[in-house]
């Protein structure tokens, strides 16, 4: 799991492929939980980046994001945000959203949300 802070957010998450953000506290248990999940899923999808931000030390970064609660997922495919909510979920969820990220049309995807001016 590669760890994230603003200096390196926007250049892990435009890059092609899929990336799954885990914003996370350390004085959360929801997030120990998750990031359990998340390594554990991560070892079935090694074609996949798994990143942290730690929402304690990137107060900042958090917050530009809209992040509320923590933890909160975030999935960016080619560079576009296609899922984020806050809270976990389990090994068998985390495939499923893995596996329909995979198959999305990326250029339908960006006809429909072009990038705001």
């Amino acid at each position: 799991m590669r760890t994230l802070t603003a200096a390196g957010f926007a250049s892990t998450v435009s890059a092609q492929g899929i990336v799954l953000v885990d914003v996370r506290s350390s004085r959360s248990g929801s997030s120990r939980a998750f990031s359990a999940v998340l390594d554990a899923v991560a070892a079935r999808h090694p074609d996949v980046t798994f990143a942290a931000v730690d929402a304690d030390a990137e107060v900042a970064l958090a917050a530009e994001l809209g992040v509320r609660s923590a933890p909160t997922l975030m999935v960016y495919r080619d560079g576009v945000l296609v899922f984020a909510e806050p809270g976990w979920l389990p090994e068998d969820s985390v495939d499923l959203l893995i596996a329909t990220v995979r198959v999305l049309d990326m250029p339908a995807v960006v006809a429909q949300y072009p990038e705001p001016l």
